[in-house]
């Protein structure tokens, strides 16, 4: 665009010149000219109402001279030159979709975040796995030897996060988009993104999220004292004073409850479900108190949270009131001489039971007295069954026989138990041996609603992968899944073995690679590295056996190749996060 004026053009909006002063694109007046130069000349805008782009426009065709711009000139300035600031502010706004408003307020500058910058290669990774993130879903299903990278982001966070690295500046806006998609990201993205997420999250509403944290060193600022904590805690926004209590609580459970007991009375009844919820970290005996007067709550959610907090902490006295219940519906009975555990279960739901979280309306399909039996003994400290039974040990009172088909009622409540109160020797005892005839049967017994998975999340992360592993090599892959998912990563040996062994068990079957692809999903993420080179000779083609479906050597060669090339990968991204040794340690390795 050239632009010709007039010496006296900013004090004559009306005086009109000959067209080789007039402002073209192309050096001569458009079809349209002299008509637009007939039209009054527009109102000039004001700072808080900037010209639309159609005046714009039509100032520049007709030149300054013709036509006095729709813009603010100042002092010292050339219609000219405003004209092409206004239009060169209007094209910024154009592009950021944004609407002509007053300037705002400028923020406060990014908080400092002192921790280490990633190593260059490991931000070159990020930005890639970043960029990835539309791939393909995961596992056998999918064609081709390339590793999905989409879901190995989270397990790069992870591992990020452990050296305690910060995220590139740059990359902050496309981690925070990633969380958004992702909810499985938050805590790893947030935790890497460090305090400039925040800033960026108060500037835009689609980070927002954000703002609600995970409870973790995020939401507890270094410098915060008591007045500080107090002033966010009751002027902050929900999900920040959620995310504040939660950290609270991991930092000091007691300071935690005294700071919800300040505004417990005002606060919505939605709210404060949330807030109780917050109190599962830290759980104790000091919150027994404050839980007993969440019972008389007037809501029924939060009296059933309380109530369920209390029966985690077994020595409360909702605990031993549930015991009492309970005791008198089971027990042994030796009427016909062999020991038989018997159970009557409750008549009625009473007030008291009511108080303490029972709740009377059993779900569709589920008798009242069942479903109320359930809860009492789901609510009851399992180590006062040891007195009920004779001082018999959990592997004992389980073994024993229940009269009146009400095996597996009791049995799933027991389980409930063992979950809520982390009881490893109930688990034990009630997952019973993996590798047991009648084990497969009991995955899912008719009528029960029993979570085996769950049970596992109790133990010992060795036990746990050991057990299943043993599960696996006797009864395969088909409900092993789940369990699989709750295992430490990366996988012991004995689990990645007993995973490899029935994959390529399945593989000399016949059968096609994605009837297994969730679990071959899981082995790309899930087993160790180090196990890559052992698995080469997996990818080679193998003879179909008769019967096989057909093709089905080919694709098994292609998920196994993907299988390797993932770990290689893996592999490759640890070793790009470990930071470069210092001068001292190279000098100590060379001596």
């Amino acid at each position: 665009m050239t632009t010709t004026t007039s010496p006296d053009a900013t004090t004559s909006p009306d005086t009109t010149t000959g067209p080789d002063t007039a402002v073209t694109a192309v050096g001569s007046d458009p079809p349209a000219a002299s008509a637009a130069a007939a039209r009054p000349s527009a109102p000039v805008p004001t700072a808080t109402a900037p010209a639309p782009w159609p005046d714009l426009v039509s100032a520049a065709l007709l030149g300054t001279e013709r036509r006095r711009p729709p813009v603010a000139v100042r002092a010292g300035q050339s219609a000219a030159a405003a004209l092409l600031d206004a239009a060169a502010v209007s094209t910024v706004r154009r592009r950021a979709a944004l609407r002509p408003a007053p300037a705002g307020e400028r923020p406060a500058p990014a908080p400092a975040d002192p921790r280490p910058p990633l190593p260059p290669a490991a931000r070159r990774r990020l930005s890639l796995l970043l960029a990835d993130r539309g791939g393909g879903g995961g596992g056998g299903s999918r064609r081709g030897t390339a590793p999905d990278l989409t879901e190995l982001l989270p397990q790069w966070l992870a591992a990020a996060d452990g050296y305690g690295y910060r995220a590139p500046d740059a990359l902050l806006p496309a981690l925070l988009d990633a969380a958004r998609a992702r909810t499985d990201l938050r805590p790893a993205a947030l935790a890497l993104a460090g305090p400039r997420a925040l800033w960026l999250a108060r500037l835009n509403d689609a980070w927002r999220f954000a703002l609600r944290g995970s409870g973790g060193a995020a939401a507890l600022r270094g410098d915060d004292d008591a007045e500080s904590v107090r002033r966010r805690w009751e002027e902050g926004l929900f999900a920040e004073r959620v995310a504040l209590l939660t950290a609270l609580r991991r930092r000091d459970p007691r300071e935690g409850l005294e700071l919800l007991r300040t505004t417990w009375a005002t606060e919505r009844a939605e709210d404060r479900l949330m807030f109780l919820d917050s109190l599962r970290e830290g759980l104790s005996a000091p919150d027994e108190p404050f839980l007993e007067e969440a019972l008389s709550d007037r809501s029924r959610n939060v009296r059933a949270t309380a109530a369920e907090l209390l029966s985690a902490l077994p020595g409360s006295a909702l605990a031993a009131r549930m015991a009492r219940r309970a005791r008198t519906c089971v027990g042994l009975d030796r009427t016909a001489g062999a020991a038989v555990i018997a159970v009557e279960a409750p008549h009625e739901c009473d007030a008291g039971m009511l108080r303490d979280g029972v709740a009377p309306t059993p779900p569709s399909g589920r008798g009242e007295r069942a479903w109320w039996l359930g809860q009492l003994v789901e609510a009851t400290p399992l180590e006062g069954w040891r007195a009920r039974f004779e001082g018999r040990d959990p592997v004992a009172i389980v073994a024993l026989p229940v009269a009146d088909d009400w095996r597996t009622e009791l049995h799933d409540a027991w389980c409930r138990a063992a979950v809520r109160q982390r009881d490893a020797k109930w688990a034990r005892a009630l997952l019973g041996a993996p590798a047991a005839p009648a084990q497969a049967a009991e995955v899912a017994p008719a009528g029960s609603s029993r979570d085996l998975t769950k049970l596992l999340t109790v133990l010992p992360e060795e036990e746990r992968a050991r057990w299943v592993a043993e599960f696996i090599a006797a009864h395969g892959l088909s409900d092993a899944f789940r369990m699989l998912g709750v295992c430490a990563v990366p996988w012991a040996e004995p689990l990645g073995r007993a995973v490899v062994d029935a994959l390529d068990i399945a593989r000399d079957a016949g059968s096609y690679p994605w009837s297994f692809s969730g679990v071959m999903g899981l082995a790309e993420r899930c087993l160790d590295p180090a196990a890559a080179d052992r698995l080469d000779m997996l990818t080679a083609v193998t003879d179909e056996p008769e019967g096989a479906s057909p093709g089905s050597g080919g694709y098994w060669s292609e998920a196994f190749l993907r299988l390797v090339g993932t770990l290689r990968l893996r592999a490759t991204m640890r070793a790009e996060l470990a930071p470069p040794p210092s001068p001292g340690d190279e000098s100590r390795g060379a001596r």
